[in-house]
């Protein structure tokens, strides 16, 4: 059935890759011209589609800048979000908008940073002007693009691709028929390359060896599962037995994180990135949880899109809820990233 749909998609991957190389290659002959921002950019993208590991890289090169005593902004476009044009999330002092608004990652970015500037915007060149404008008096130092790699609209002083390891795109094909966002090739336009979600540097060798050859930087990061924070429910206890409720990519490293936390996890119940759970689903997942005594934990990302939705918290209050918050873990590279994180912004430290 996947080679029938394989081939049923082939015409409209390669319409799709077609528009994908008149677009980048008038860029690159200048008849399309990329916009440069009043601040340094660092841009963390990816060329497949969802479950990279960005969104951890993106909230570590924020707190890196951070620690430095710079004042960095995230632009991103704030995926499934109602609000539309140019948004403030954050203005660094105040949380404006939940994720229903800003989008989940954003929404998460900007509780976890508090002191950062957030803006979302379909048309990052705009949102970039926006920043510039609205902070005339004292412009943060850099400004990190999110998902930033195909909008090539937007100058930027780096440019990091992150590629799963979990999830290798060697042997992938395009959108609608994969999950390439652009050809492989395409990765000479990055600066950086990010082989994210190691869990056995033996095990991806072959995976570094490939990239290596495209002459790029690498760094490679591992997942690191924080304590479970407890969100709704009663009692207070770390969950021992539970249901895996996630909707996000490659939803793999996030059982595999429960499991490194030393969680059964006894079902789950999986969704598309960024669905919203149906009510439906969530009761009957409560009803499974209190006839087997079971918590039901989800990830940090859901969790902030949960917090926009009352009925369902109030319908998962009955159980206890949990979310799993994960870092990055630098295996090797570290002194190249923030070399060339530093580069950036030289002019300011």
């Amino acid at each position: 059935m996947t080679n029938v749909l394989n081939i049923l998609l082939s015409p409209a991957a390669l319409i799709y890759s077609a528009v994908i190389f008149v677009r980048n290659r008038l860029f690159d002959l200048g008849v399309f011209h990329s916009h440069k921002a009043a601040i340094p950019v660092v841009s963390v993208g990816n060329i497949s589609m969802g479950g990279t590991g960005k969104t951890p890289l993106v909230d570590f090169v924020i707190k890196y800048y951070s620690r430095k005593g710079l004042t960095p902004a995230i632009l991103s476009r704030g995926y499934k979000r109602s609000t539309k044009g140019v948004t403030m999330v954050s203005d660094g002092r105040q949380v404006f908008l939940g994720s229903r608004e800003a989008g989940d990652e954003c929404a998460m970015l900007a509780h976890n940073n508090p002191e950062t500037i957030v803006v979302v915007a379909e048309k990052r060149k705009e949102g970039a002007d926006f920043i510039a404008e609205h902070f005339a008096g004292n412009l943060p130092d850099v400004l990190v693009l999110d998902d930033g790699f195909q909008h090539r609209q937007l100058d930027r002083d780096l440019d990091i691709v992150v590629i799963n390891s979990a999830a290798p795109f060697f042997n992938d094909r395009l959108i609608p028929a994969g999950r390439l966002r652009e050809p492989r090739k395409n990765l000479d336009r990055a600066d950086l390359l990010v082989l994210s979600k190691v869990t056995d540097p033996f095990k991806t060798a072959h995976l570094a060896e490939k990239l290596s050859l495209t002459g790029k930087p690498m760094v490679t990061t591992s997942v690191r599962p924080g304590e479970p924070v407890q969100f709704a429910g009663p009692g207070n206890l770390v969950p021992e037995r539970a249901i895996a409720l996630a909707g996000i990519g490659q939803p793999e490293g996030f059982i595999a994180s429960l499991k490194q936390r030393g969680i059964n996890v006894v079902s789950q119940a999986l969704f598309p990135d960024h669905a919203d759970f149906p009510l439906v689903s969530i009761k009957a997942l409560v009803e499974r949880s209190i006839d087997e005594n079971l918590s039901i934990v989800t990830t940090e990302k859901d969790y902030f899109r949960l917090q926009a939705n009352q009925p369902t918290l109030e319908t998962m209050s009955r159980v206890p809820c949990f979310y799993l918050p994960v870092e990055i873990d630098i295996i090797e590279g570290r002194k190249v990233l923030e070399q060339m994180l530093d580069k950036v912004v030289s002019q300011n430290l």
